[in-house]
């Protein structure tokens, strides 16, 4: 019986169903394309090895794919139909259960089978990183921590996994709220393998969280040969670098890296890429700054999907879209349709994860991103104000969710709600205290109590935490032609 490179006994594997399954994972680790190939050749290799099939279903359900989702579900039950996979070994009917679960919507079900299964098997690396991305894409910071740090012990730095691990629990650290800590093992974990760009991720986020615009900027740059191109998480990347641009105040070259790296016309329309384009875009809008052309295309490639009930999350950045290009009804008939879905109820919906987002979060998100389309901004605080500790709920990360939180906060300033608006500003200080935005909006709060000293003050602050700060996106311009 085969085994993979790591010392994990795969069953009904061949030695070349093996080597793909090796080559399959590196991919993963490191987000390469060449992921779906291998695990391709690993099923054509060992159509009956179940880490094969449980592989395929994962990478149809992480990225939030209602179309691959339903292509993994198909085969997967082409897979059981008329199998007992009672007498398989534990750790192989922990993958087809949490794959299972996946597929049935279960996401928090699918994630505590993986815990399970790592606590027994902690060098199975497949079982981590599909853990790891379920905690993500629910929101659960704690376990998207302890689930890496959990098995580290069972791992030597002279295992091949050792960096990219490392670079999964930075993640984790920097969700958790331990910056420092985070990015001391995220650049542990770039120094192993410059091409990680997940661990390169998860030190952007220490800086994006921080208000360490300057560092992030520098890091980035400094890595660009590494991460601007040829990945899974190349549009993300450089959607973190337009953020930093953003906060510099670096408007237009935010622009350029949205129109060769985030958003094009070459872009494929997939839902990862486009809700980050939403959240660019609507964090320009925020300030004032419309683009109806780019939101234009955006919307389009929203509508062009007609989502159902899938994600929540992706659900509240098309309504951001929809929004952004004046098509309120638009966005009023998604909110209409998640309503009545939510209505309907059944028995086979308590397990739904995107059921609970929907309900207890996703919902308010999108009726309060509608509200601030309409101008209603005390629509906006009454909806947002109750909810916006629990918006991990919704998913993502905490950069991710801080369009929203930006929402809350600009809606409290508009609507005149200034002990509101003082108390978010004070929050936000205590974790980016040389933020540029904190600074402007410290400033327009002075401005409405009218403290002309101290808005003068929080200008100069902000003008001084951007000062210097011109981000020239060096490695964009090969991008357009080596999206993906």
């Amino acid at each position: 019986m085969a085994t993979d490179r790591h010392g994990t006994t795969l069953h009904a594997c061949t030695p070349e169903g093996a080597d793909h399954l090796d080559r399959a994972v590196e991919a993963l680790l490191f987000f390469r394309p060449e992921v779906s190939t291998a695990v391709e050749d690993a099923l054509a290799a060992s159509p009956e090895s179940p880490d094969a099939q449980a592989f395929a279903v994962y990478l149809g359900v992480l990225g939030t794919e209602h179309t691959a989702a339903a292509a993994a579900r198909a085969r997967f039950g082409r897979y059981l139909a008329g199998r007992d996979t009672s007498a398989l070994p534990a750790r192989e009917r922990l993958h087809l259960a949490a794959a299972g679960a996946c597929l049935a919507g279960d996401l928090h079900g699918a994630g505590d089978l993986l815990e399970e299964l790592s606590l027994a098997y902690p060098r199975d690396v497949l079982a981590l990183f599909a853990g790891h991305q379920l905690d993500f894409l629910t929101g659960d910071a704690v376990r998207l921590r302890d689930r890496i740090g959990g098995a580290l012990s069972a791992w030597g730095r002279a295992d091949g996994a050792w960096g990219p691990l490392l670079g999964m629990y930075a993640f984790g650290l920097e969700e958790s709220g331990h910056y420092r800590r985070a990015e001391e093992t995220g650049l542990a974990a770039v120094e192993r393998h410059p091409r990680d760009v997940w661990a390169v991720h998860a030190v952007t986020h220490t800086y994006e969280m921080q208000g360490r615009i300057a560092e992030g900027v520098a890091f980035l740059d400094a890595r660009a040969d590494d991460w601007a191109r040829g990945n899974y998480l190349t549009v993300h990347n450089w959607w973190h670098y337009a953020l930093y641009c953003l906060e510099a105040g670096a408007e237009e070259t935010a622009l350029r890296v949205y129109d060769a790296a985030v958003h094009s016309a070459e872009s494929a329309g997939l839902a990862m890429e486009l809700l980050d384009a939403a959240a660019l875009l609507w964090r320009m809008r925020l300030a004032g700054r419309e683009e109806p052309e780019r939101w234009a295309r955006l919307a389009d490639a929203w509508a062009a999907r007609a989502d159902p009930p899938f994600y929540a999350f992706n659900d509240a950045h098309a309504v951001m879209a929809h929004v952004g290009a004046g098509r309120i009804a638009a966005a009023e008939a998604l909110v209409a349709d998640r309503r009545r879905w939510l209505a309907e109820g059944g028995e086979d919906r308590r397990t739904l994860a995107n059921h609970a987002m929907t309900a207890e979060i996703g919902l308010p998100v999108c009726e309060a991103l509608l509200a601030q389309g309409r101008g209603d901004h005390a629509a906006v605080v009454a909806l947002l104000w109750p909810v916006r500790r629990r918006i991990q709920v919704l998913g993502g990360s905490h950069a991710q969710r801080d369009a929203v939180q930006r929402t809350l906060l600009e809606s409290a300033l508009a609507a005149g709600d200034h002990d509101r608006a003082r108390l978010l500003l004070s929050e936000r200080d205590g974790l980016r205290p040389d933020s540029p935005y904190t600074w402007l909006g410290r400033a327009r709060l002075a401005d409405a109590l009218g403290d002309a000293a101290l808005a003068a003050v929080a200008r100069e602050r902000a003008a001084g935490a951007a000062k210097g700060l011109r981000p020239t996106a060096p490695g964009l311009g090969a991008v357009p032609n080596t999206r993906r």
